[in-house]
């Protein structure tokens, strides 16, 4: 591509114009020397001289309007190739345009096929531990696919969750305040019409029985509650992405850009590898709720009932990373356990509580359909 400096198009039109003027200002020179004159023969006769001079006037008219032909000739034949130039430029980065617009078409193509390939292979490898599908859902937000899970030892259900609009994800505080008696995850599905809902983040009682949450709490993108760091913060964000792990401070929180999300412990997996357990948490078997999503972008909500000699014991959480990965979950976080764990779908309690019925808590993940 030529990197010449080319006329601009406004001084080529100043050119053209100048040259028009030129060409007019020289035929009146000429119309002027050409002028008839009613003279008389004897008038005629004195005035040779004049007649002379006029002559003399034309035929430097003519020479200058020579020059002035032959400059123009030269300006227009510079006008006429940088205009071929701008042309061929325009021409070229035309196909150059084209060109990136195919190379991007292209990239969009790819990104779509692999994208159902994965989800294909996720589904292939869902299906295939898990067997099919016990309930779908294909809302206007969110798909949601829910699988019942029985492995040796334990029982639970697991949701496949694909987010069609970022707000069909919400965390729903009981009674939608600090400070409240609790609400049983079913009665927050019931209350905002939710298509899945489960149990969120571990809370404390004071002495008048009401629940406050621990940790960082963000409802609708803002930090209702900040309390002690060094625990695994767990939400979304505006684009309805899984996010979190530690946080130190509140402009952790906004540099995740949070919309909704609660507080646990410990963080599972990160980009697809194993993270430490804390010490009081190895090794115990327990009920679980656990949130994550797959490598495609779906997110995993997943509920193991436990403390149920007989029926399900509950898991570890070493043998629930190893479970995730199988999975292909690359992120996935531990949400409030034990007595706490719940998931309700369509309106209905799937699993079986420890307690032997739901337990209120201080806040619950709803999916809207």
């Amino acid at each position: 591509m030529s990197t010449k400096p080319l006329i601009p198009i406004a001084c080529v039109a100043a050119a053209l114009i100048g040259l028009a003027i030129g060409f007019q200002l020289r035929s009146s020179e000429l119309n002027a020397a050409y002028a008839p004159a009613t003279l008389s023969y004897a008038e005629a006769e004195g005035t040779l001289s004049d007649i002379e001079r006029r002559t003399g006037a034309i035929a430097d008219a003519y020479a200058s309007l020579a020059d002035t032909t032959e400059t123009s000739a030269e300006q227009l034949d510079a006008i006429r190739m940088y205009l071929t130039e701008m042309t061929e430029t325009a021409r070229q980065e035309s196909a150059f345009d084209a060109a990136q617009h195919d190379a991007v078409g292209a990239l969009l193509d790819r990104s779509k096929q692999q994208s159902r390939e994965t989800e294909d292979t996720l589904e292939t490898v869902l299906n295939t531990k898990l067997g099919n599908p016990i309930g779908q859902t294909f809302g206007k937000k969110a798909t949601v696919k829910v699988f019942s899970l029985k492995e040796a030892g334990y029982r639970g259900y697991l949701a496949k969750v694909k987010l069609h609009d970022p707000k069909a994800i919400k965390l729903v505080m009981a009674g939608d305040k600090l400070g409240h008696k609790g609400e049983t995850t079913s009665a927050a599905a019931d209350r905002t019409g939710a298509v899945l809902a489960i149990n969120a983040g571990g809370f404390s009682k004071d002495k008048n029985g009401l629940l406050y949450p621990m940790g960082v709490t963000v409802v609708d993108g803002e930090i209702i509650a900040f309390y002690q760091t060094g625990l695994s913060f767990i939400g979304f964000n505006k684009k309805g992405n899984l996010v979190g792990g530690d946080i130190q401070s509140r402009e952790d929180v906004e540099a995740l850009d949070v919309e909704q999300g609660a507080t646990f412990v410990p963080t599972l997996l990160k980009d697809g590898k194993k993270q430490k357990i804390p010490s009081k948490w190895k090794n115990k078997r327990e009920p679980r709720t656990m949130i994550g999503h797959f490598s495609n972008g779906d997110l995993l909500f997943i509920v193991i009932d436990g403390r149920q000699k007989g029926y399900s014991n509950g898991v570890t959480l070493e043998e629930a990373q190893t479970k995730l990965l199988e999975w292909n979950v690359r992120d996935a976080y531990n949400l409030d356990g034990g007595g706490s764990s719940a998931f309700v779908y369509d309106g209905k309690l799937l699993n079986s509580p420890s307690d032997g019925r739901q337990r209120k808590v201080v806040s619950n993940f709803v999916v809207l359909p």
